[in-house]
């Protein structure tokens, strides 16, 4: 971990690179800072006419708009400019006998901070497994979902099924962060 947490201290200016999480309408990463490192290719729906934008939103997300498959992530630039990431993504997704790679993100919750409440997209879910990689954590960050309350400290892996509800409360004293890997396993 040590030699990507040093990368992404000399480069400070990542985590406001790419604010499209923490500013997401209705969204529960309001507190969040992301550096994405993978994700997919942002769809713009400019159509005037609101019902035509519904339309193909519904078709993107049964993955049925012409031309875009909404499980492909591309390679964001913060992805080249920290080649001390692509090791731990490449070490968890043969872990894991990934088949393909999704979304791949560092998330900073600062102390005080929270994910609020909510179950990622049920076709996402159904499609990539989530593992997270703990960069930095203390006693005090608490990760539920549904029922279940856990800590992971500074270094652990682990997987765990999105689908179902989860936030996550920093009340430590320092930062929250966390690499989180999309993998499609048929294992």
């Amino acid at each position: 971990m040590t030699p990507l947490m040093l990368a992404i201290a000399r480069r400070p200016d990542l985590w406001t690179e790419d604010t499209f999480l923490r500013h997401y309408p209705q969204g529960p990463f309001g507190m969040v800072d992301s550096i994405m490192l993978r994700f997919p290719e942002k769809v713009v729906f400019d159509d005037a006419d609101p019902e035509e934008q519904e339309r193909k939103l519904a078709l993107y997300k049964a993955n049925q708009l012409p031309g875009h498959d909404q499980h492909e992530s591309i390679d964001y630039p913060a992805y080249a400019k920290l080649p001390e990431a692509r090791e731990i993504v490449m070490k968890v997704f043969a872990a894991v006998s990934g088949e393909r790679l999704g979304r791949v993100m560092i998330n900073r919750i600062a102390p005080g901070g929270v994910i609020y409440p909510h179950a990622d997209t049920p076709e996402h879910c159904s499609y990539y497994s989530r593992f997270h990689v703990v960069l930095q954590s203390a006693p005090g960050v608490r990760f539920r979902s549904e029922k279940e309350e856990a800590y992971w400290e500074t270094g652990a892996v682990f997987w765990f099924n999105n689908a179902l509800e989860h936030e996550v409360v920093n009340d430590s004293e320092i930062d929250r962060i966390h690499m989180v890997i999309d993998a499609r396993c048929s294992q």
